[in-house]
């Protein structure tokens, strides 16, 4: 393939590096503007036409400064490595050029390119976007998805009819090699590569690395640049083009950043406020710090109606996948999510995997991953930090769900402060106990013009709701969660397809998990609360003053009409038959 000249808009060739094995660094595009270049489009990188098609019907404009970025180097054939945060259009930075040579190529038809991914989440992303952007190119490019819930019989067949493009997880990948032919492998991509040795995919990693060919173009993409990319970097590329694009600092500017100390108890107050007098509007990610606070929340929401949804990891993927997208379609405009979500619901590790995993630890001890990272959620305009994490990194990446695409965002953390720490034990949370700590990493790390600031909130002029929030509070026991996940995981095995054959084989099994759906709602529902009195609210109007009612009956007018009877005539003066009754007098019989 002949290589292709940078234009003015791309980034110029350094000079000769003072050794073999030194990476090639452009410190100048930290500094460049996040906007595309004026008049800058992706035909400019001449691109095969039936892309640009896709690319039109993406409604895609303009490319970001990623992909302006990332996209000649890699028709020139460089390996790269590229820090940039989630929404940037990394994805598609990486699969242009891949769709790009492959539509290109005059050679039989071979697996040409291998891309890893984290979860099986983003996994289903990646090739979606893939097959969007190769909708116009007909049978000539073949994507097959190894982390789907397709068996291994199926996966194996569709491998050896040799798909262009293959999508996995490092675990699914190094299961399938055989297979999985790489002998004319052109092009690896590790896509957030920092979670990957995180999730202790190291072996796997490996395996590849033993079995595909040299001359492999890289593709190593992160979110930051870790000691784990340090690692993957060493394992796989020789000498990369770095690229350091701050979207994710950049991305944070545009997020209003604000913490209100609070405690315990008054966290359940303050959501209460926040989404039933809708002082927040829009859509909203709600991080708790596991999956029990995840339901309690969400019990503790709907005593006033507020409908919330809760990405559990203990259900099927097909099932988070689908409330996510359920999210995306405004179905719920509160998604509630935990870390505990982020590690073991992301990470779905393969079911043919009999070794344990050791999962690296992290800085602050603890992982950072998942619903802060590698899943689509679109137009998010607020994330309430219900809990703190358990260090600034995960932080940052949980505010970086909103704010995205050059859109404005808003982030509300809620802090313990140590003297308020185990003061009501029902809703006491052991992560809770560092929050200063870890608001103090927050305020040092903030980049420069940004900080997280006071929300002066007047806690005085929630006090009317508190006997209302105490009521609610109250209904939502430890049995009340209990029963609230044990129910959802019932409706999720009567909607199972795996157990479809055994409920027609076993119908009693099948009816009496229906009656047990149909028992009462886990947490006692009071109708009242789902109403806020005008005179609850702050300024609002008090119950209006009509005067004295008094509690006499009216008195009817009735007309003498004989003996013994009295008549009642209508309005047209006469008789009623129907309210004309015989009345005897006192002592008559």
């Amino acid at each position: 393939m002949s290589k292709r000249k940078l234009n003015v808009h791309d980034v110029p060739e350094a000079s000769e590096p003072s050794s073999p094995s030194a990476p090639i660094e452009h410190e100048e595009i930290q500094q460049q503007s996040e906007k595309p270049a004026e008049n800058f489009t992706f035909s400019s990188f001449g691109l095969e036409p039936r892309l640009l098609q896709g690319i039109q019907k993406q409604k895609w404009s303009a490319p970001t400064t990623v992909q302006e970025k990332v996209i000649p180097l890699a028709l020139e054939g460089k390996d790269i490595l590229a820090r940039s945060g989630t929404g940037t259009g990394k994805t598609a930075a990486y699969l242009l050029p891949i769709l790009d040579k492959i539509l290109r190529r005059t050679e039989k038809r071979v697996t040409s390119s291998l891309i890893l991914v984290p979860t099986k989440e983003l996994a289903l992303q990646v090739s979606r976007l893939a097959g969007r952007l190769a909708s116009y190119c007909g049978q000539d490019v073949r994507i097959q998805n190894l982390a789907g819930k397709e068996s291994d019989v199926v996966q194996r067949a569709k491998l050896a009819e040799l798909p262009d493009i293959v999508v996995a997880t490092p675990a699914r990948a190094a299961a399938n090699i055989g297979a999985l032919s790489l002998k004319s492998l052109a092009t690896l991509v590790i896509d957030e590569g920092d979670l990957i040795l995180g999730y202790g995919f190291k072996d796997d990693l490996e395996t590849v690395s033993q079995n595909m060919p040299k001359g492999v173009q890289i593709f190593l993409m992160s979110a930051t640049l870790s000691t784990d990319v340090e690692a993957v970097q060493a394992l796989f590329c020789r000498d990369p083009v770095i690229l350091k694009l701050d979207d994710l600092e950049k991305d944070a500017k545009l997020v209003k950043q604000y913490v209100i100390p609070c405690s315990e108890p008054d966290k359940f107050l303050l959501a209460y406020s926040l989404f039933k007098l809708q002082l927040i509007r829009g859509k909203t990610i709600v991080f708790v710090g596991d999956v029990d606070r995840s339901y309690r929340l969400k019990l503790f929401l709907e005593q006033f109606a507020i409908k919330s949804c809760v990405l559990n990891s203990e259900l099927p993927l097909a099932s988070r996948l689908d409330i996510v997208e359920q999210f995306n379609k405004n179905i719920y405009n509160i998604l509630i999510a935990s870390d505990e979500t982020e590690l073991l619901g992301s990470m779905t590790k393969e079911s043919e995997e009999s070794r344990p995993r050791k999962k690296a630890k992290k800085e602050d001890g603890k992982s950072d991953s998942g619903v802060s990272r590698g899943i689509d959620f679109r137009d998010v305009s607020c994330v309430v930090n219900f809990d703190l994490p358990a260090g600034q990194k995960a932080y940052f990446h949980r505010i970086g769900r909103t704010a995205r695409a050059g859109k404005s965002g808003t982030a509300i953390s809620f802090m313990i402060p140590k003297d308020q720490y185990r003061k009501h034990k029902p809703t006491t949370f052991a992560g809770a106990e560092n929050d200063e700590e870890v608001l103090k990493k927050i305020e040092k790390h903030q980049q420069p013009g940004q900080k997280i600031e006071d929300w002066s909130f007047d806690m005085k002029r929630l006090e009317p709701f508190r006997y209302r929030f105490a009521d609610a509070l109250r209904a939502v026991t430890r049995i009340a969660v209990r029963e609230a996940r044990i129910k959802e995981i019932r409706m999720e095995l009567t909607k199972s397809q795996k157990l479809s054959r055994y409920f027609e084989e076993n119908p009693e099994e099948l009816e009496h998990l229906r009656h047990d759906q149909t028992l009462n709602h886990p947490a006692r529902i009071q109708p009242h609360l789902k109403h806020v009195p005008d005179y609850l609210l702050p300024g609002g109007r008090k119950p209006q003053d009509i005067g004295f009612v008094t509690l006499d009956k009216p008195k009817r007018r009735f007309v003498k009409g004989g003996k013994g009877k009295k008549v009642v005539r209508g309005r047209n003066g006469k008789i009623d038959p129907l309210k004309t009754f015989n009345a005897r007098g006192k002592g008559k019989k």
